[in-house]
């Protein structure tokens, strides 16, 4: 499948102008231009597909605890968006379902970044993507699902087969590209910060394109674009365009 990836993803929406993970932040990077925005996956202790990244739900809510033994319903009565700043006091933990929506209505698409809970691997790829699945709209191209979890993507191979995998690295593993081929990745994701001309040139050489994640400034955006990067993950999308193009 060959992939249409926009230089510029909004990392969880626009996380520094909106908080991460939330209805907002997508709305806020596709008002900041972004064609794709990255979102984390989790599912709830009664397997509900929910945007969230840590797992507690303390950083970015007014709750306490852990994701994994917390019921929807008490997931769904946090304030997501206080913590960030007064205009969003209010602000939901999504849905995976809303998301899937708000990506339709913006006409963006999605990198949904599995990011299980501890010992949940296999169970959140199953749940989150079965669900992805009947509810993504057949006339639009299919989100990247990517992961650091290689049971996740293995999961995801099963259970959606044809849409994109990515495989996230932090620190490379001696095999890697033997796991990227294994999983039948379509990208390799990794750390901007990490990187040389000659790794990028490495993980370009398995014939993938690859992303870089999380890139705020402009010149180490040039610098990676120069080594062949394709795509890069920023928390401002809008302020990354202009520091690359000089406008604004």
């Amino acid at each position: 499948m060959t992939l249409s990836i926009p230089r510029l993803i909004g990392h969880r929406g626009a996380a520094r102008h909106a908080p991460e993970n939330t209805l907002s932040g997508m709305r806020t990077g596709a008002l900041q231009g972004a064609l794709w925005v990255e979102v984390d996956v989790k599912i709830t202790r009664d397997g509900v597909p929910i945007l969230m990244h840590d797992d507690k739900v303390d950083r970015t809510t007014n709750g306490h605890g852990l994701v994994a033994d917390m019921d929807f319903t008490q997931v769904r009565a946090l304030d997501a968006g206080s913590w960030f700043g007064p205009d969003f006091r209010g602000e939901r933990v999504p849905t995976l379902a809303e998301a899937i929506e708000a990506a339709r209505f913006l006409d963006i698409n999605l990198n949904l970044e599995i990011k299980p809970c501890p010992g949940r691997e296999e169970q959140t790829a199953g749940i989150a993507l079965s669900m992805a699945l009947n509810l993504w709209p057949a006339d639009r191209p299919p989100p990247l699902v990517s992961s650091f979890s290689t049971e996740a993507l293995a999961m995801a191979r099963t259970v959606a087969p044809h849409w994109p995998r990515g495989y996230l690295m932090e620190e490379e593993p001696a095999d890697w590209a033997a796991i990227a081929d294994r999983l039948d990745a379509a990208t390799i994701n990794i750390d901007a910060r990490r990187q040389s001309a000659g790794s990028i040139a490495a993980f370009r050489a398995t014939g993938r394109p690859v992303l870089a994640y999380t890139v705020n400034d402009a010149q180490q955006a040039r610098q990676l674009f120069q080594w062949g990067v394709a795509g890069v993950f920023t928390d401002t999308p809008e302020g990354l365009f202009k520091g690359l193009t000089g406008k604004g």
